[in-house]
């Protein structure tokens, strides 16, 4: 996949930033409106509860002033009028008649009915001190109104109203009583209707009945089980507004308005739709000069970008040339914004400490091939003809000196080997010869050479590999490789412990070669360093000081050349492991 340019990824993130802003503020605005049409359409609905509340509060109110004024009249200051007066109070009523369609009476001060207006058969007489209502307007002496009261026989609901009858010196001497037939003529404004598509309903919470649904004659209908109406749930909940959704998936926004006196709830509610409509409309229009105000800003976003990025891209053209010049010394201008003087002068920096790194490192190498590599090969091979007995048979302790000084010499030998080569490998001058090889006549080969040392670390080495395998590689850089690993393996082994080399094929085509030994393996800290140049875990160690630690840095590159690949890994011991193409399936891009 292509990489953007800088100047794409700045107009990139900066649209995405002025899009997914403008979404954002899109979002939220619209949010916003919805919730505002939507407190909106909840306050219109309280209104109207609270409207409906209100005009049967004001009945409640009237009816009972004008039963506390009766019930003022019915006494002479001491005592409740004789029975033939209030009898013919009581016919002397129009106005209350028409308040109490139920009828009107009047009790004595143990709550006995003593008179009526309306002959009810077993009524005058009987006591009504045990109910509620009538313990509480005694208690409270002011005009109460009961909740409404189911009839036993008719199942009609009834409201019962009662205003005490006081002496001059404030004795409780009887009470005024007026029912309303909810049934025939009840206290709901004659006007309660609900607007087309809206619902408005009231809904008696202590008898579970619906009020506003009653017909002339007929017990009040039971509101809906638990489940079937969700509106009427939402209601009962006790949560006084909200939106809620029925039972054909419709969304409403509801409120509720609670009258204590009667333990009715006046419930409103609207489709949520009304709030959503209005709100879609609005944010359609700021829609619409939010997609023109952001056109502009999105051709000013790349003509800045492009403004602010072509002087890099002039910078990261020098660059490149430079590193593939590295005999280049051009330098950056420093000119421009701050930070890309400050690119240009650190870079420019850079490259002088390159300069300075690489003239130290060609002396170097220099040095060490033409006054190292000489001289010791003049001492190697003066130290073999001696170990041949060339100038004649060497006492068993000086053999044993000259075989020593011989296997550091070569040992000085190999790491001087390994400067020059890793130097060829990062300057690409380091070729390969790519051939198929017998991987098992390869393994054998390198365990046979580094046999000797094995000896001397009391170390066993053991090759596993499978007859039929072959690899493409250059046997030489491949018999470096190995003998870098199974050298490390065996210095790294406990005394008397045991080295494997074994290969196996993968699925894919790959064969892989690992060297295991039973040692403590790698530091986990070390890990990341493992195949760099100069690192070593041990830094400072006997072992350490036995290489350069450029083995494994050089060992990484000629896997590299051989389209290969080098690893580590530790699994009761170190494992170092070689990926290699296998010969039989290869391409034309190995050869």
């Amino acid at each position: 996949m292509r990489t953007l340019s800088l100047n794409a990824r700045v107009v990139l993130i900066t649209s995405s930033s002025i899009v997914i802003s403008v979404a954002l503020i899109l979002f939220i605005a619209y949010d916003r409106l919805v919730r505002d049409f939507e407190q909106v359409l909840t306050e219109r609905q309280a209104l109207k509860t609270s409207a409906v509340a209100s005009r049967v509060n004001e009945e409640l109110t009237i009816r009972l002033n004008a039963l506390g004024a009766f019930a003022s009249v019915l006494t002479d200051g001491g005592n409740l009028l004789p029975l033939p007066q209030l009898q013919t109070m009581l016919g002397r009523q129009p106005t209350l008649e028409r308040l109490f369609g139920g009828g009107l009476l009047i009790f004595d001060g143990q709550s006995v009915a003593v008179a009526e207006n309306r002959f009810v058969p077993n009524r005058l007489g009987t006591s009504y001190a045990d109910r509620p209502h009538f313990k509480r307007a005694m208690q409270a002496r002011t005009p109460i109104v009961s909740r409404p009261i189911i009839g036993r026989t008719t199942g009609l609901p009834l409201l019962s109203f009662l205003a005490p009858i006081e002496s001059d010196d404030g004795d409780l001497l009887g009470l005024a009583g007026g029912t309303i037939n909810l049934a025939e003529a009840g206290i709901l404004p004659a006007e309660l209707k609900a607007e087309e598509g809206t619902i408005l309903k009231v809904l008696d919470t202590g008898n579970f009945v619906q009020v506003d649904a009653m017909q002339k004659g007929q017990p009040a209908p039971d509101l809906p089980n638990p489940g079937e109406d969700p509106l009427i749930d939402a209601a009962l909940s006790g949560i006084s507004f909200g939106v809620v959704t029925d039972l054909s998936g419709q969304d409403w926004v509801y409120t509720t308005h609670h009258l204590d006196r009667l333990g009715w709830l006046f419930l409103s509610a609207a489709p949520y739709e009304r709030a959503t409509q209005p709100a879609r409309a609005s944010f359609r229009s700021f829609l619409w000069i939010s997609v023109l105000a952001m056109l502009p800003l999105l051709l000013l976003t790349y003509v800045v970008s492009m403004a602010a990025t072509r002087q890099l891209g002039d910078m990261s053209g020098k660059i490149k040339k430079m590193a593939e010049d590295s005999s280049s010394a051009q330098r950056l201008t420093t000119k421009g914004p701050a930070e890309t003087r400050n690119l240009a002068k650190a870079f420019n920096t850079l490259m002088e400490e390159r300069e300075a790194l690489d003239l130290l490192k060609n002396q170097f190498v220099s040095n060490v091939s033409h006054e190292l590599r000489t001289p010791l090969t003049s001492i190697n091979g003066a130290l073999k003809l001696l170990q041949s007995n060339s100038a004649g048979e060497l006492p068993p302790k000086a053999s044993a000196m000259v075989e020593l000084a011989l296997r550091n010499g070569q040992q000085l030998q190999s790491l001087i080997t390994d400067l020059l080569d890793f130097e060829k490998a990062v300057a690409g001058k380091l070729s390969v010869q790519i051939r198929d090889i017998d991987l098992t006549e390869a393994i054998e080969a390198a365990c046979t050479g580094n046999q000797p040392m094995a000896r001397h670390y009391s170390v066993r080495i053991v090759a596993e590999s499978d007859n039929s395998l072959s690899v493409f590689a250059d046997p030489a850089r491949l018999r470096q490789v190995l003998d870098n690993f199974i050298s490390n393996a065996v210095k790294h082994s406990p005394s008397g412990g045991v080295v494997t080399v074994k290969a196996s094929s993968t699925t894919s085509g790959v064969v892989r070669i690992t060297v295991s030994d039973q040692g403590d393996g790698v530091p986990e800290h070390f890990l990341p360093q493992l195949f760099q140049r100069f690192a070593q875990a041990e830094a400072g160690s006997n072992r350490a000081k036995a290489g350069t630690g450029l083995g494994l840095a050089i060992c990484r590159e000629l896997a590299h050349l051989m389209s290969g690949e080098v690893g580590y890994d530790y699994s009761n011991g170190a494992h170092f492991w070689l990926e290699l193409p296998e010969a039989d399936h290869q391409g034309e891009e190995h050869l």
